[in-house]
């Protein structure tokens, strides 16, 4: 009887961490795009493309393109952190674990 209560009890545990661990990628994801909402869109449009008035004023890149995804993870979170151009810098204003999810939504953007 006893060993049964382990078990399930090891089981429960196991199940509680599974969905706290989902829970924060998901709770991640949907501040980067929050935040690439707020602070992204004005230049990079919503897509990513580039193709806003600011955007093209600004020839901000296309985040889909192979040119931008074929950049490493550090090399666009250094983008992203200490500007480039006239892109501002935002690692006074982004936490590092935030910078690091808005990387990963750029992954994500949908490719041309």
């Amino acid at each position: 009887m006893r060993k049964n209560l382990m078990h399930i009890a090891s089981v429960a545990f196991l199940i509680g961490v599974t969905s706290l661990a989902f829970a924060g990628t998901a709770r991640a994801q949907a501040d980067a795009a929050k935040t690439f909402s707020v602070n992204c869109t004005l230049c990079h449009g919503a897509d990513g493309s580039g193709n806003t008035p600011t955007g093209k004023a600004l020839k901000a890149k296309d985040l889909s393109s192979a040119d931008v995804q074929k950049e490493t993870d550090a090399t666009l979170a250094g983008i992203i952190t200490k500007g480039q151009g006239k892109m501002p810098a935002f690692g006074s204003k982004l936490s590092p674990d935030l910078i690091k999810s808005l990387v990963a939504y750029i992954r994500k953007l949908p490719k041309k």
